[in-house]
């Protein structure tokens, strides 16, 4: 574990009620901000305490929660609010692939939470005005656009090679990502991405950790004491022009045979990594609509009780990866997505999210995001491939699901 140049030995913690802070994305001081907020719920932190990075390995959620135990276990607490979120916390995120090094979690010096009517704030060390704003979030400008790992004809070209290994046999579905560069003239301040995000989609989840930010509707598992949700989406559709037009988009994918099928591989898959862990588990037979600003998807809400007291990172290590972000069976869409993606994806489309000392916490999958590099960003977007996907169909949900991000950096 490697620990930030200023945190101490042994973290002293502090928790205190505070009144409504208002807007907690707004309170955000500095660039380097930490998130995690829906309807204006969640927590925000910033300043680092502690840092944990880990190399890839299928090991890696069992290490993180580990390390986390250690670190949390050793410090001195003081939390009389005792919610899920008080206390110290752990924002991080982990690389979609095992093979990938790029998981990091961050403990904040400061921690900014309200759910429920309460709000909280955690201070790590001493800091005699928190919440003092630093510096002033600034739009990005002068942005300047550039293509991804695959041109659009090579991309197109790989959902077709998919295609043909799927009605072969080899696979029942792949996931296949595209990425997207952009460059603007000063560095880029997630807040500003957040504040956007946050406005525009309310009831998707916005994240900002280490330089990865973005606004997921798929809550992969939110653990609350013993009881665990999640929320499965996969087959999409985008918004129509008008009510009418939305009404007959939203019938056409929930009787959509192929969005069904990639519907059902996720569900199943879900289903069966959580069975084991649960004493008790609600998945629905049918799924609903989820209609968000600017896409609607085919959604299942699943929810259970757990056998015994697990972290919420031991529930991630069960879920990651799901056939809505890998494919089925997932060693073989594995490797396709190695074979055709001809990127690596670093954190996108892996856990994201937060845990607390308790084992709470909220994770889920890094979708419409963007990696935050200086004055530069990598957007992300993916879609499900089965028998009878359409290689231009697929390329437009694509251009679609970039859009989320593309706003956000546009204003």
């Amino acid at each position: 574990m490697k620990l930030a140049a200023t945190a101490p030995d042994r973290l002293s913690v502090r928790t205190v009620e505070v009144p409504d802070p208002g807007d907690l994305i707004s309170r955000l001081p500095h660039p380097s901000a930490l998130a995690w907020v829906r309807h204006g719920e969640g927590i925000v932190g910033w300043g680092e305490a502690a840092r944990v990075t880990l190399p890839g390995g299928e090991d890696r959620f069992a290490e993180a929660a580990r390390l986390l135990g250690e670190l949390f276990g050793a410090a001195g607490v003081d939390d009389p609010v005792g919610v899920p979120g008080s206390g110290p916390v752990a924002f991080g995120g982990f690389g979609f692939d095992p093979k990938s090094p790029e998981s990091v979690l961050i403990v904040p010096r400061q921690v900014l939470g309200r759910r429920g009517g309460r709000a909280w704030l955690t201070t790590i060390g001493e800091d005699p005005d928190p919440l003092a704003l630093v510096r002033p979030p600034v739009p990005p400008s002068a942005l300047s656009w550039s293509g991804g790992a695959l041109t659009p004809q090579a991309w197109r070209g790989a959902v077709a090679a998919a295609v043909e290994r799927i009605r072969e046999g080899r696979l029942g579905k792949v996931v296949l990502a595209r990425d997207l560069h952009v460059r603007a003239a000063e560095p880029i301040d997630a807040r500003v991405l957040l504040r956007r995000l946050a406005d525009r989609f309310p009831g998707c989840y916005a994240f900002s950790c280490a330089g990865l930010v973005g606004a997921t509707p798929e809550l992969l598992i939110r653990r609350t004491g013993g009881d665990v949700e999640s929320l499965v989406l996969a087959g999409t559709t985008e918004r129509g022009t008008d009510a009418r037009d939305d009404a007959e988009r939203a019938a056409r994918l929930f009787g959509s045979a192929k969005d069904r099928q990639e519907h059902g591989y996720a569900a199943r898959m879900v289903r069966d990594a959580l069975a084991p862990l649960c004493s008790r588990l609600d998945v629905p037979d049918v799924p609903e609509l989820l209609t968000l600003p600017n896409l609607i998807h085919l959604a299942s809400p699943v929810r259970g009780r757990l056998d015994r007291d697990r972290s919420v990172l031991d529930v991630v290590a069960a879920l990651h990866p799901t056939p809505a972000v890998c494919g089925t069976p997932t060693d073989t869409a594995m490797d396709l997505i190695r074979e055709l993606e001809g990127m690596d994806r670093g954190r996108y489309a892996g856990p994201v999210g937060w845990v607390d000392a308790r084992g709470d916490g909220e994770w889920g999958i890094a979708l419409r995001c963007a990696e935050i590099d200086g004055t530069r960003a990598r957007l992300f977007a993916g879609c499900g491939i089965v028998a009878d996907s359409d290689p231009a169909a697929e390329f437009a949900e694509a251009q679609a699901k970039f859009g989320a991000m593309r706003q956000a950096l546009e204003g």
